[in-house]
């Protein structure tokens, strides 16, 4: 069932998602080769305590056998496209690495991720975060009341493809609020149905997942862990965005 969220709520998810805000300007400056995933990890914890919220991630269950989730973000590194565990995996020069990151403020979640270049990246590797970043952005022109989530899944489609790249199809974006997954589901591709029409007061968290080969993706053994199965590069970008009856407000930018 999707929720609307009262005033109340959408002003604590926007003071949730100033968190988020504070915890990537920090990963920035703090990001280089050099560093660990587990660095990474700490940086954002720390900050996001200090800041009076809880680190929405840490601890959730694994259903597959798997352990709980033991960071505060997913750190995501070259081929490994979501869900990657913090580690002792020490970042090189060339490497990109997706955080995505979520944060409970008074009750509300904020959701978003990012992809970092770490130092100097290959032309193909810039060109991949580019683009995806910029498939949030065709998504959100689409972020108005009246119009349906099929709108924002075929704007991130239509422009991974028209550069030449895969959407993943497992995984998708989501409803966020008091938890960080409601409904609707929010894919970056169409489907046979048209999705939800958006209504002022809906809360999405919209994520693109791009690969530079095939959308196909499978599951470490870890059971957290999500790589393209052709091992080829992916980047993600993720920001939890509200629908009004003017512009869409994003928390997390």
């Amino acid at each position: 069932m999707i929720t609307i969220k009262s005033h109340s709520e959408i002003m604590r998810m926007i003071d949730a998602g100033k968190v988020l805000q504070e915890v990537f300007a920090l990963l920035h400056e703090k990001i280089s080769a050099g560093i660990s995933t587990k660095d990474i990890d700490k940086f954002a914890k720390e900050c996001i305590i200090k800041n009076g919220a809880l680190p929405s991630f840490l601890g959730v269950p694994n259903y597959f056998g798997g352990i709980d989730f033991p960071g505060a973000v997913c750190a995501s590194v070259n081929e490994e496209l979501i869900h990657g565990i913090p580690g002792d995996r020490i970042l090189k020069e060339g490497d990109i690495v997706s955080v995505d990151v979520g944060a409970v403020y008074r009750g509300l979640q904020a959701d978003a991720a990012r992809t970092y270049m770490v130092g100097n990246v290959s032309e193909e590797a810039a060109r991949l975060v580019k683009v995806t970043e910029e498939c949030f952005f065709k998504a959100l022109e689409q972020c108005e009341a009246g119009n349906r989530i099929t709108d924002i899944s075929g704007a991130v489609q239509d422009h991974a493809e028209a550069n030449g790249y895969s959407v993943v199809r497992d995984y998708t974006g989501h409803g966020i609020g008091r938890e960080m997954h409601e409904d609707p589901e929010v894919p970056n591709f169409r489907s046979a149905r048209r999705g939800p029409r958006l209504t002022p007061g809906m809360a999405i968290a919209i994520e693109p997942m791009i690969n530079a080969g095939g959308y196909e993706v499978e599951v470490a053994s870890n059971k957290w862990t999500v790589l393209t199965k052709d091992r080829k590069l992916c980047s993600h970008y993720e920001n939890t965005v509200i629908i009004t009856a003017g512009e869409p407000i994003v928390t997390t930018l």
